[in-house]
């Protein structure tokens, strides 16, 4: 055997079977990105490939990594970040383009082996090679996640891909970023052979070898008739770019320019040669990179992939206990959905609730859960009965000996929880972590009933538990770091973003949410419609406007953590007449089929245009009020000056802690970075000026917070003052 370079990564070595196989393996990190030196030394082995080519001395090129569970991660974002004129950007990505182009023109074989991770270039250099083989793993996932960063895929993802496994199946992936496993690539075409992972390095050298038998064009799928004059005639193409670019307007709002560059490379260069692609690719993204959104979806990304590492503490010293095992508390809705979601992940669950009734329902959310994903091809049915295997429930404490943390999630009522939380610590091992997954109740009230309230914190799961990103874990005056390093790996293996907040009223979310609901309630009675007031805050980016969500949420939910606020906060949270008359009203909102809007079957049909006479309110029709720019600028700075005084409380100690449990727990647009870069972007002093210019003219409610005060005097932004 022949060793090249073998320090380098990538390495080339060649073995006796004429196999060239090019590992990368960067020491210096746990995965491999595509960093500046490595594309330069890939551009030196793909040169040595095509000259033991030639001399015959390599029949066949294997792409593979040297490090267990991923492939390649993709390029450096912390390269793309730093990059600000789009002519360096266009240069880089030329260099990329010509380094794959090479893969692609090798006069032998090639073969990306992916086994794991497989993401943004790491996907562009298979798509560059002759064949893709991917092991069966669980961890084996493939994608092109350039969307979500803003930018596209510009190292030939949008120029190959579509024309390897045509455009519908290419735009699924392209304009979402998401990521599909091994059985998916392998049914879209993307994959041509999915080999066991357990001897998948003998079984790819063995498809290595296969492949110098297999004719010239063996490697692209078969798509049937029906699928070739849809895709690949120009007419075919123009009705299905036209029909795409509509959902994404529809989804986006216009807000995200990446999706519709994808669709105008396509739209022109689809049926044109590939070089001409290519140079359309760099061009486009050479002018997203350096963009306002792509920067900002980059710093939602960074804190993404930051609170998700160490232990969600300052002191990265603190052992984190592996959670196998938990008890539910409570087999409601939320019950059921958290023990699904850790049964999903590997860990045995037991259910306890007082009523028989409810235990059976926790256990049939918790299916229902899985036949979703079943039908949804997330997994298999044989993968869902073995993980719903992990769920068992009883009304009593039998099995909670053994379990490592139990998490409560039972009636909103403190008496009950502290009586519950005290008798389940006496049921429980002197190691057990007790978790509440209140949503609004003080965590330090409930720790006075406990022996060890070292041992117990908050675990706010948001709802539905198996959609929602975040889980805001709640400190309270006397948890230890070792109960916060555990319940921050358990959240992170839980695939969830943890946030560490100290315990305060609603927390940090809905402590910013309460004043943002609020004034969409002073809005209404100061005469804007229900139309203009949602329609004005999804325009700003939100996912859905106020009164739309506080439908969501359910109307008696909404008012009973309105009144917990006001009387925590005090009168900026008093609730306007129109939502105290709506309380009366005794509509539910969605659940109940009438709120703010009508709901047919779980639908939203339209506003209901009687809830104006319900509330005492003028019809729609006959209602002034305030504009657009005047409802989002109260919406929105109304959720600065609560997110400025929780920094200020010490709820949270960092900016990027704020932004992105707003961007994970709320919606709040990602693509204007987070609620406290957008409002760097004013400045503190602009933000303190419209605080006051509001409170000049709607009172007390809109009284500049004290932090915003003082950041404003120093000339200081949050991110200057509380850093990421």
């Amino acid at each position: 055997m022949e060793i090249a370079h073998p320090a380098a990564s990538p390495s080339l070595t060649i073995d006796e079977r004429g196999i060239g196989w090019v590992t990368f393996d960067d020491p210096d990190r746990s995965v491999n990105l595509l960093t500046d030196a490595v594309m330069r030394r890939l551009a030196q082995v793909v040169d040595e490939l095509r000259t033991n080519a030639e001399s015959g001395r390599v029949r066949v090129a294997v792409f593979r990594s040297g490090k267990p569970g991923t492939f390649i991660a993709g390029a450096d974002v912390g390269a793309i970040e730093a990059i600000e004129d789009p002519g360096v950007a266009e240069t880089a990505i030329r260099f990329g383009q010509a380094v794959f182009m090479d893969v692609e023109r090798l006069p032998i074989p090639s073969v990306a082996a992916i086994d794991g991770i497989c993401v943004g270039g790491g996907l562009e250099l298979s798509l560059a090679c002759t064949h893709r083989v991917v092991s069966d793993s669980d961890r084996t996932r493939l994608g092109l996640p350039e969307v979500q960063l803003g930018i596209i895929p510009a190292w030939g993802g949008t120029t190959r891909l579509p024309r390897l496994i045509g455009l519908r199946a290419a735009l699924d992936l392209l304009l979402t970023g998401k990521q599909i496993d091994a059985r998916k690539a392998k049914r879209i075409g993307l994959a041509g052979r999915v080999l066991p992972a357990q001897v998948f390095t003998e079984r790819v050298a063995a498809f290595a070898v296969e492949t110098l038998e297999l004719p010239s064009g063996a490697s692209r799928p078969g798509r049937g008739l029906g699928a070739r004059l849809v895709e690949d005639t120009a007419p075919g193409r123009r009705v299905v770019l036209a029909a795409a670019r509509r959902r994404v307007l529809s989804s986006t709002g216009g807000h995200y320019p990446a999706p519709l560059r994808i669709l105008e490379v396509l739209r022109r260069n689809l049926g044109r040669a590939v070089e001409k692609s290519l140079a359309a690719e760099a061009r486009a993204a050479s002018e997203l990179i350096v963009s306002s959104v792509s920067k900002n979806l980059v710093h939602v990304f960074r804190l993404r992939e930051a609170a998700r590492k160490g232990t969600g503490l300052t002191d990265e010293d603190a052992v984190a206990v592996r959670v196998e095992q938990i008890g539910v508390l409570g087999a409601g809705v939320m019950g059921g959905g958290i023990a699904q979601l850790a049964a999903n992940n590997g860990i045995r669950v037991r259910m306890k609730d007082i009523r028989h009734e409810a235990v059976v329902g926790g256990l049939r959310h918790a299916r229902e859960l899985f036949d979703e994903a079943v039908s949804r091809r997330r997994l298999t049915r044989r993968e869902a009965n073995d993980r719903m295997g992990l769920v068992s429930g009883s009304l009593d404490y039998a099995g909670f000996g053994a379990v490592d943390l139990v998490v409560e999630a039972i009636v909103e009522n403190m008496d009950v929880k502290r009586a519950v939380l005290q008798e389940t610590e006496s049921k429980v091992s002197r190691d057990c972590i007790l978790a509440t997954n209140t949503s609004s109740l003080s965590v330090d009230v409930m720790a006075r009933s406990l022996e060890h309230p070292e041992r117990f914190c908050g675990l706010h799961f948001f709802n539905p538990v198996h959609r929602m990103p975040l889980v805001e874990l709640v400190r309270g005056a006397r948890t230890s770091d070792a109960t916060i390093a555990a319940v921050h790996a358990l959240a992170v293996a839980l695939g969830k973003v943890p946030v560490v907040v100290r315990d305060g009223p609603g927390f940090l979310v809905n402590r910013i949410l309460a004043p943002y609901l609020n004034e969409a309630g002073w809005l209404l009675s100061d005469g804007a419609s229900i139309e203009r007031i949602d329609a004005a805050a999804k325009e700003f980016g939100m996912p859905m406007g106020p009164l739309r969500l506080i439908d969501e949420v359910g109307i008696d939910v909404s008012t009973h953590a309105g009144a917990a606020m006001h009387a925590a906060l005090g009168d900026r949270l008093r609730p306007p007449p129109a939502l105290v008359a709506l309380d009366r009203t005794k509509r539910l909102g969605r659940k109940g089929g009438l709120g703010f809007y009508r709901y047919e079957n779980g639908k939203e049909r339209g506003v209901d245009p009687d809830v104006y006479g319900h509330l005492g309110l003028e019809p729609a029709g006959r209602r002034g009020g305030p504009d657009a720019r005047d409802i989002r600028r109260r919406l929105v700075s109304q959720m600065v000056n609560e997110a400025a005084r929780a920094l200020g409380d010490g709820i949270v100690s960092r900016a990027g802690a704020v932004d992105l449990a707003m961007v994970m727990g709320t919606g709040f647009p990602p693509f204007r970075g987070g609620l406290l870069r957008f409002a760097d972007t004013m400045h503190t002093k602009g933000m303190l000026d419209t605080m006051q210019e509001l409170a000049d003219r709607h009172g007390d409610r809109f009284a500049p917070a004290p932090l915003l005060k003082e950041l404003a005097d120093r000339d200081r932004r949050f991110y200057d003052a509380f850093g990421g």
